[in-house]
């Protein structure tokens, strides 16, 4: 996939981090008991959680085999250790103790030792990050074993684990693995044999909607299922929908909008704040007497989305290094090297 194939992505993210956004304030204002339709908010929350987490897989599916060929299995592992492990460490400690300290602002009331347990227990929305990490080295030993067959087996493999998910393990680090590999194993398969070009036409962008139309209103409606109703149906039904997006994208990549993309690209930092930002902006706005479903949604959505705009620009304006990434495993290389030259030099001089 060329750069001109892959100007889609950031799209495909700006629309994803927007709907994460959504769902997140949307489901703080729920839990805070502030009154609202519950009908109207349990089928949209089921909705958008029936793909737009599926589809953040799948989007970092789409260069994985392209990064491994480039930089070898041990580089890239270790690059996502600095780039997915570390703003997971990091910003799981910084969201955890500020709810630990502002219980009153919160819907929760973690203790430090929750907070101190992310290692092997994940909390709040980072869960993500520990999942795509765990897949990410799965998919890296998948691949050096089975280099010529990757896609297609692993594809498979992916997908048998998906549909026997509940029986397999009800451990949820588990299931962090087997619910969401078969949507990274999709954008790795989408890289290699699937053509941008047969998503690029109107008919396409109108047949995948309507597709997605029908096919949410079969899920919810006719089946009556929800997104926690893993199965064959939840699993053609984010596959439909994240082929929508993927076809949007790629028509609104041709009208060239700029503050669109630049939300894809910032996608991450807006992952790691936006519910601190959503939470304070409720908590805000009840201190004010604002109560209103509509009023608390509307306004802790655009708040939540350029909160972390502005603060990303102040972390670059004032150049405070290590807030989304950090050297981690090269620096680490460059001790164990030191070390060794270290150890060789007193050798050879015999002390």
């Amino acid at each position: 996939m060329t750069q001109k194939d892959t100007a889609w992505v950031e799209y495909a993210k700006a629309i994803g981090i927007m709907l994460v956004v959504y769902g997140h304030v949307a489901r703080g204002i729920y839990h805070s008991g502030i009154d609202l339709p519950v009908p109207f908010y349990k089928l949209a929350d089921s909705l958008v959680y029936s793909f737009h987490m599926p589809l953040f897989f799948f989007l970092s599916g789409l260069f994985f085999v392209t990064s491994l060929q480039k930089r070898g299995s041990k580089k890239l592992v270790f690059s996502k250790i600095d780039t997915i492990f570390y703003p997971y460490l990091l910003w799981s400690m910084l969201q955890g103790s500020l709810e630990v300290l502002l219980p009153s602002y919160t819907n929760g009331s973690p203790s430090f030792t929750d907070v101190l347990s992310l290692l092997w227990a994940p909390r709040a929305h980072f869960w993500f990050l520990y999942a795509l990490l765990l897949i990410f080295a799965l998919s890296t030993l998948a691949y050096r074993l089975l280099p010529q067959r990757f896609s297609a087996v692993f594809g498979i493999f992916s997908i048998i684990m998906y549909l026997t998910s509940s029986m397999i393990s009800d451990d949820k680090i588990i299931n962090y693995i087997t619910e969401n590999t078969a949507f990274f194993a999709l954008g790795i398969i989408f890289s290699l044999h699937i053509k941008t070009q047969w998503l690029d036409s109107k008919l396409a962008l109108v047949g995948l909607f309507l597709a997605f139309i029908l096919g949410q209103w079969i899920f919810h409606g006719y089946l009556s299922l929800e997104y926690r109703d893993r199965g064959i149906q939840s699993l053609l039904l984010a596959i439909i929908s994240i082929g929508f997006i993927v076809s949007l994208s790629i028509h609104l990549a041709k009208f060239n909008l700029s503050f669109f993309a630049y939300l894809g690209r910032c996608s991450m930092a807006i992952y790691l704040m936006h519910v601190v930002a959503g939470g304070a902006a409720r908590a805000l706005l009840s201190q004010l007497g604002i109560h209103s479903f509509i009023e608390q949604l509307v306004i802790g959505f655009i708040f939540a989305l350029l909160a972390p705009l502005a603060v990303l620009v102040l972390i670059n304006k004032l150049k405070i290094p290590y807030m989304f990434s950090a050297p981690l495993c090269s620096c680490l290389a460059n001790i164990f090297a030191k070390a060794a030259k270290f150890t060789h030099k007193k050798k050879q001089t015999g002390t």
